[in-house]
Formats: C-alpha cells, structure tokens, sequence
C-alpha cells in the first residue's frame, strides 16, 4: 500500500513540474488527448449510426 502511495505522489509532482517547466508542451499533449477521445467517440457513433 505503502509503495502504490509513493507512486501516485510521484506521478502528481512529476506531472506538476512538466506543467510548469514546459506549459506549452503540456497544453499540446492535452490538446492531442482531448482530439483523440473526440475521434474515437465519432468513430463509435458513426458505427452505431450504420447499423441501422
């Protein structure tokens, strides 16, 4: 439990510091993220939309 712990925090401050040593890149990587989740969800609906 104790090491699950410790990963977490450091996956937190290792997030934080990429957030504020490099915003921009942080920005594009979220930008990128959030185009691939709303293709995927376009793509399902298309699916859906075919089978009828």
């Amino acid at each position: 439990m104790q090491v699950k712990k410790i990963l977490k925090w450091g996956a937190v401050a290792l997030v934080a510091f990429y957030l504020l040593s490099r915003p921009h890149d942080a920005a594009d990587t979220v930008t990128g993220a959030v185009t691939g989740v709303m293709n995927a969800a376009d793509s399902v609906a298309q699916f859906f939309a075919r089978l009828t």
